[in-house]
C-alpha cells in the first residue's frame, strides 16, 4: 500500500502546477500531491477515463477538482492550446513537471525510422516545448520550476528498449540546457529520475517475481519504491525549499543506480 505522506509546503498553496500524464501511475501521485497542498492543478492525459476517475476522486477528498483536458502530446499544438486554456482558467503557471512517457518494449530489430521518431515524441519532444510555452509565464511571476522526468533505465543498461533508454538519458541534457536558458528569470530546471517504481501499471506488465528479486538485489534499500516517493520529491523540488537546486538529477531508486 502506498502509505506516503508528504510534507506540508505553504508556497505551494494557490499556485499553479501543470502536469503532462497526470491521470494515472506517477503522474496521479503528482496530480494528488500537488492538490493535497492546495495547488491549483491542471494536467493532461491521453488516457480520459482514469483521468477522469481521479478528478472525481481528488474534488470528493479535497473538495477542489483539479482541471483535466485530453491531449496526445504528440500533438505540440494540442499541448500549446491546453497550456493556454489552463492559464486562463486557472492563473499563469509556476510549476511544470513534465512527466508524460511510455516505456513500451522494442527491439533493436524492431525500430524503424518512423518508430524512432514517434517514441521521441512521446517521450522527450513535448517536455521541450512545454518548457518553451511556460517560460513566458514563470517570467511574469518571477521565477518558478520545471521538473522534467528522467529514468535510472540508461543508467542499469536495460536492454529490451533502446529507443527509450535514449529519450530518457537525453532528459538529462535538455534539463541542463535549460537551467541555463531560463536561469537568469529565476526558473529552476531539474530532472526527477525513479528508479522501479511500483506502479498498477508496470506489475501488471513487467514486476514478476523474478524481476523484484533483481530490484532488490540491486537496491541498497530492501524495499519497493512507490508512486509517493516520487511525488513526494517533487514537492521539495517545487518548492522554495529547493531554491538554490537547479541543473541537477535527483535520483529516487533505493539506490539502486
Amino acid at each position: 500500500m502506498d502509505t506516503g505522506r508528504p510534507a506540508s509546503y505553504s508556497g505551494l498553496a494557490d499556485k499553479t502546477v501543470f502536469i503532462t500524464g497526470g491521470g494515472s501511475g506517477i503522474g496521479a501521485a503528482f496530480t494528488r500531491a500537488f492538490a493535497g497542498q492546495r495547488a491549483r492543478v491542471g494536467f493532461v492525459d491521453i488516457a480520459e477515463d482514469a483521468s477522469q476517475s481521479l478528478v472525481a476522486e481528488i474534488q470528493k477528498e479535497t473538495g477542489t477538482a483539479p482541471l483535466f483536458i485530453a491531449c496526445d502530446l504528440r500533438d505540440i499544438a494540442a499541448l500549446q492550446a491546453a497550456i493556454e486554456k489552463i492559464r486562463i482558467e486557472l492563473g499563469d503557471i509556476g510549476v511544470l513537471i513534465n512527466n508524460a512517457a511510455n516505456d513500451e518494449r522494442h527491439t533493436m530489430e524492431r525500430v524503424t525510422p518512423a518508430y524512432w521518431d514517434e517514441r521521441i515524441a512521446v517521450n522527450v519532444r513535448h517536455m521541450f516545448f512545454a518548457a518553451q510555452t511556460v517560460a513566458p509565464q514563470m517570467k511574469r511571476l518571477g521565477g518558478g520550476a520545471i521538473i522534467n522526468l528522467g529514468s535510472i533505465i540508461w543508467r542499469v543498461k536495460q536492454p529490451g528498449l533502446p529507443v527509450y533508454n535514449v529519450a530518457k538519458a537525453s532528459i538529462t541534457g535538455l534539463t541542463r540546457v535549460l537551467a541555463r536558458e531560463f536561469g537568469h528569470l529565476g526558473i529552476r530546471v531539474n530532472t526527477l529520475s525513479p528508479g522501479a517504481v511500483w506502479t498498477e501499471r508496470q506489475i501488471k506488465l513487467w514486476y514478476t517475481p523474478e524481476f523484484e528479486k533483481e530490484v532488490m538485489a540491486g537496491q541498497c534499500l530492501k524495499t519497493r519504491v512507490l508512486p509517493s516517493d516520487i511525488a513526494n520529491m517533487a514537492l521539495f523540488l517545487a518548492s522554495e525549499a529547493a531554491e538554490k537546486c537547479t541543473a541537477q538529477d535527483f535520483i529516487v531508486d533505493a539506490g539502486w543506480s
